[in-house]
């Protein structure tokens, strides 16, 4: 049997020494390099390792190409554009009028020594009829500083109320200016009574001009137990408009006596 075996044994490894790899069909030989040694890549990490061009090229477009988390320049001039532009007020915005001064008033009870003086002068007695409201229209002057006005009434008040427009002047002369009350249909039958403090007109609240400034509110002034006097520093070169406001009175026309003029 021990004799057998290695007859079997001696066969079957000449067979195998015969064969070769061209005895399979379809798969090739090929040698190996002389020095397969090179192919590996150096462990000495003494040594710098040099990048593959390719590598390097690679890493010089990522460095130039912008961050998807940054935004590019372009676009942060774009936004600063935009915020520039909502900062900005929008076009056709009213414009802020300067500051003024407030107006100086005063009262005194000197009623008929006015009246008697003004009835001797020319256009210093007039009437405000019934839902009128008479403005005078008193322009600045270069040689004066101060506007002043007095005024007194017959028997009941009336409203009065000084604005000024910054308009630039044209003329130099004083005009008188009358108009009806758009707002007829609103307003209450007048008593004839004392005025309330704080009692304001309705013809007088709103402004269409937007170059007019409010001095003084139209207020009803007991114009006919006191002498109504006040005086204004001139904030510019503009026209004042002393309004005499009998707009609320539906029954009643008022006799004014009245005098504008100016002071340094």
């Amino acid at each position: 049997m021990c004799f057998m075996e290695k007859l079997e044994t001696t066969e079957l490894q000449s067979r195998l020494s015969s064969l070769s790899v061209s005895s399979f069909p379809g798969i090739t030989s090929k040698n190996c390099e002389a020095n397969p040694s090179n192919r590996l890549q150096s462990t000495d990490l003494s040594r710098t390792v040099i990048q593959p061009d390719t590598q390097t090229k690679m890493d010089d477009n990522s460095e130039s190409a912008p961050s998807a988390e940054e935004p590019s320049a372009s676009l942060g001039k774009a936004e600063a554009g935009d915020s520039q532009e909502s900062s900005t007020s929008p076009p056709g915005e009213k414009k802020a009028l300067p500051p003024m001064k407030p107006a100086s008033t005063w009262t005194s009870v000197a009623l008929k020594e006015l009246k008697t003086k003004l009835c001797q002068e020319k256009d210093s007695v007039v009437t405000v009829y019934r839902g009128d409201i008479m403005t005078v229209h008193v322009p600045t002057v270069p040689e004066a500083k101060h506007v002043c006005w007095e005024f007194a009434t017959d028997g009941y008040d009336i409203g009065f109320g000084v604005y000024f427009d910054w308009s630039p002047v044209t003329s130099r002369a004083i005009t008188v200016h009358i108009s009806e009350s758009s707002d007829d249909e609103d307003e209450e039958d007048d008593l004839e009574v004392p005025g309330v403090p704080g009692d304001v007109e309705k013809g007088s609240k709103s402004v269409a001009n937007s170059n007019l400034g409010e001095i003084l509110p139209v207020y009803r002034q007991d114009s006919h137990l006191a002498v109504q006097s006040g005086s204004h520093e001139f904030p510019g070169e503009g026209t004042y408009q002393l309004k005499f406001d009998n707009s609320y009175s539906l029954w009643r026309n008022k006799t004014l006596y009245y005098r504008v003029y100016y002071s340094a």
